[in-house]
């Protein structure tokens, strides 16, 4: 009855209403064509066997009952387990100006400046901050090996100043002047991890004349890279939560948009769960280790760092990184030789002589860890990762999620450092001449003259 009731309703509507005579079509019916037609760019989102015309009032009807849901959950706050409340803490980060008149914030830990043999530069990911670095790591494990490890904020998080206009270029740069001023003479290695993946890549491609080489933990890359092959881009839309596609699509066409999506989550002034904030699934180790306390204290801290701003404006910057064009491609980073050819006389020459010719891309070396259970980073991007970089070292590990590998596991933590930098063998010694601190090259030379001498 009450269907038969429903059929009669529509039949009225659509003879009397929506028929070209009507008032309501004569008065809406040019203005509605004029959006339809400025919306149509939605359409290509939909199935192709879907009808636009049905399909995009189910969808407007679906979103309003997600709403009401929402809001109905909100009401049965007594029900839920209590929310933290986001924190505010007193500035503690040591800060160097940059060229540009701007302040960047780190944070450094390991052995000193004078006794590091090796520099690790950490940027960090989405929603995260210099308090990260390498969660969990420990200092004797760092002086074991002589590891000096200095993590920092991205411009706009933290205690960092934002960037008016900063890209992938200037992120390199920012990592550059950051290691000049924290007395990094030499080469020193990166590492970046999810979403800081980005960062690693740029300073590979615009400083690799500084980079000694990269370590790279559940890398991120930019889904909609148009060289990506169809399995590719099919694994990682297929692979990828709804919200998250959302989340990609509204960086790309609108990203305004985002300060909404980001105001109603993590910069609600709550703190929530973790794969809700980062629209991420978790695998079986992830979910163990995320429930535990020590991750949710170590986590809540540095979302409290992240957002200490309160702006969104750096987190959509960050967001439209990963899904715009980057300026390069990851194909540039694989060692190729590259020869200059001019004209016919040089493209000769260089037939029979290396002399027009060098090695173009990053020369040092690279590896990648990615967890086999990670429901953050799809196939598909490892699957191109390892397509267009064959010359990286890709460290498959089973049973490993997104958090797993890199969060308060020491064992891992050995693993890398012992992959990157070989056997401990602890912090440099000084050798003093005349007060001045001798490096391991000088000590070497001195060493080859003084035989020279007593021969």
């Amino acid at each position: 009855m009450v269907l038969e009731l429903g059929r009669g309703c529509r039949d009225i509507l659509q003879q009397t209403v929506v028929t070209e005579d009507s008032f309501v079509v004569q008065k809406l019916g040019g203005p509605v064509a004029r959006v339809s037609s400025r919306l149509r760019f939605l359409n290509e989102f939909l199935p192709e066997d879907r009808d636009p015309v049905h399909a995009w009032p189910v969808i407007f009807f679906v979103f309003i009952l997600a709403l009401s849901a929402l809001n109905l959950n909100g009401g049965h706050d007594g029900l839920a387990p209590a929310v933290k409340k986001v924190l505010v803490h007193p500035p503690s980060a040591s800060r160097i100006q940059l060229p540009d008149g701007r302040h960047l914030a780190y944070r450094e830990i390991g052995v000193p400046a004078d006794k590091a043999r090796f520099s690790l530069m950490a940027p960090h990911s989405f929603l995260s901050s210099r308090l990260a670095g390498i969660p969990g790591v420990k200092i004797p494990l760092l002086e074991e090996f002589g590891v000096r490890l200095v993590s920092y904020d991205l411009p706009g998080f933290g205690e960092s100043d934002p960037h008016p206009s900063r890209n992938l270029n200037s992120s390199a740069f920012d990592m550059l002047h950051l290691a000049d001023a924290v007395g990094v003479d030499d080469k020193f290695w990166v590492l970046g991890y999810s979403g800081g993946s980005i960062h690693a890549w740029a300073a590979l491609r615009y400083v690799p004349h500084r980079i000694a080489g990269a370590a790279v933990v559940a890398p991120m890359i930019n889904p909609y890279e148009p060289s990506m092959t169809k399995e590719e881009m099919r694994s990682i839309w297929g692979e990828s939560l709804p919200r998250r596609k959302l989340m990609y699509y509204l960086a790309r066409r609108l990203p305004k948009l985002l300060s909404f999506f980001y105001r109603r989550s993590f910069l609600s002034g709550k703190h929530g769960r973790i794969e809700k904030l980062m629209s991420v699934s978790l695998g079986r180790r992830d979910e163990i280790l995320t429930e535990g306390a020590t991750f949710e204290d170590f986590w809540h801290r540095d979302v409290e760092e992240s957002v200490r701003q309160g702006n969104t404006k750096p987190f959509i910057e960050e967001a439209i990184l990963q899904v715009s064009n980057w300026g390069f491609s990851l194909a540039d980073l694989q060692v190729q030789r590259k020869c200059y050819r001019n004209g016919i006389f040089p493209w000769l020459k260089s037939l029979y002589s290396l002399a027009e010719c060098e090695l173009a891309g990053f020369l040092g070396p690279i590896h990648i860890w990615q967890g086999m259970d990670d429901q953050a980073v799809p196939q598909g991007m490892i699957d191109h990762i390892s397509r267009v970089l064959p010359g990286a070292t890709m460290h498959k590990l089973p049973n490993e999620g997104h958090f797993s590998f890199f969060f308060f596991c020491d064992e891992c933590h050995r693993q890398i450092f012992s992959t990157l930098f070989g056997s401990p063998q602890g912090p440099l010694e000084q050798a003093t001449n005349g007060g001045e601190i001798l490096s391991e090259g000088d000590m070497e030379e001195q060493s080859l003259a003084t035989d020279s001498t007593n021969k």
